[in-house]
């Protein structure tokens, strides 16, 4: 076992200088659902007579990319070459999404569209920098034979010329067995890092992976353990531990980091003591895409020469900058130097 003592809590600025130059001649690969995320902003001053809810007045709108595509535009604001893998419906929330990536720097020639699906779109209706309520108009059906294929197909031209793949599974239907199988064979052939956000509702194989992202809920699902119990300290959360060590001995991840909200993260390792690092979130406005934040960044500092310790400390930042905006959002550069600065100050 390592000693933890031995282990670093924070980035010095120079190795966090060199993380973030390496980061821009990184090339990382996104695949899986992707989704439009929709905002109606407003205010609310009075209650409805009809039914005891709030009357929202709407004063704006906007839409941003969510999902995988939130993945890809964390990769893209932090100054990595990012490609867009997933299959879209034939719509004009397509059209939108299409748009909106270009803008942010993520190429997406590989997001294809497909007659009998649609592009979901998930609606937040926020008043006062809070989550009034969502809506979610989506396909969930598993992605057909041919379309898995094309993906493959499009996938074994860019992978071997790439640092990290990334897969997010939403549940919408576009990661199968079939295509993570063959994404996971592709990695291993050409020495390429897979990270994976796991959604336990939909069971796949997830043996063998470079990383795996769960949160606390999704980890104890993904052992089938109950979470009854839960301690102020993770390192003394024994339900905790034991799920960590069954995920690692079951699925055989290199890296197995547990998102804990306000307690941080949980970094795991095979044959290493795990390794908690506290939130480096300030304020919280809004934890929507903060899972997205963490495997982009996470996986980038890896291909930007971070260990998994340090990788986890970047990420951990990127993060607690994120849940300080309304809405899915990215952290630039700038932003994430500023966090490690106010935080040694």
């Amino acid at each position: 076992m390592t000693d933890r003592s031995q282990q670093p809590s924070s980035l010095t600025p120079r190795r966090l200088k060199s993380f973030l130059d390496n980061a821009r001649s990184a090339r990382v690969l996104v695949v899986g659902d992707v989704m439009l995320d929709h905002f109606i902003w407003g205010t609310v001053a009075r209650i409805s007579p009809e039914a005891p809810v709030p009357i929202v007045e709407f004063t704006s709108e906007s839409y941003m990319p969510g999902g995988a595509a939130n993945v890809a535009r964390n990769l893209s604001a932090l100054g990595a070459t990012t490609s867009l893998y997933s299959v879209v419906g034939k719509d004009v929330a397509a059209e939108g999404l299409n748009d909106l990536l270009v803008t942010q720097k993520v190429a997406c020639q590989n997001l294809f569209r497909h007659p009998d699906r649609h592009t979901s779109i998930k609606t937040r209706i926020v008043a006062h920098r809070q989550q009034v309520v969502r809506v979610d108009r989506e396909s969930k059906e598993p992605l057909d034979d041919a379309a898995t294929l094309g993906l493959l197909a499009a996938l074994n031209r860019e992978l071997p010329q790439s640092d990290a793949v990334i897969v997010g599974d939403y549940g919408k239907g576009v990661v199968t067995q079939q295509l993570l199988d063959g994404i996971r064979d592709l990695c291993h052939r050409h020495g390429v890092w897979l990270s994976l956000d796991p959604k336990p509702v939909h069971r796949l194989h997830l043996e063998q992976i470079s990383l795996i992202t769960p949160n606390r809920k999704e980890a104890f699902e993904l052992a089938g353990i109950a979470d009854t119990l839960r301690h102020p300290s993770p390192l003394k959360d024994k339900p905790l531990l034991s799920v960590a060590t069954s995920l690692l001995e079951e699925l055989r991840p290199a890296v197995l980091l547990i998102t804990l909200g306000e307690l941080g993260m949980l970094l795991c390792q095979r044959g290493r003591n795990p390794f908690h690092i506290p939130t480096a979130a300030q304020e919280v406005f809004d934890v929507s895409g903060a899972g997205d934040t963490v495997i982009a960044s996470f996986t980038l500092a890896i291909a930007a020469g971070a260990s998994p310790i340090e990788a986890a400390i970047f990420s951990n930042h990127a993060a607690g900058v994120v849940v300080g905006k309304v809405g899915t959002a990215t952290v630039t550069p700038e932003e994430l130097v500023r966090s490690f600065r106010e935080t040694a100050s």
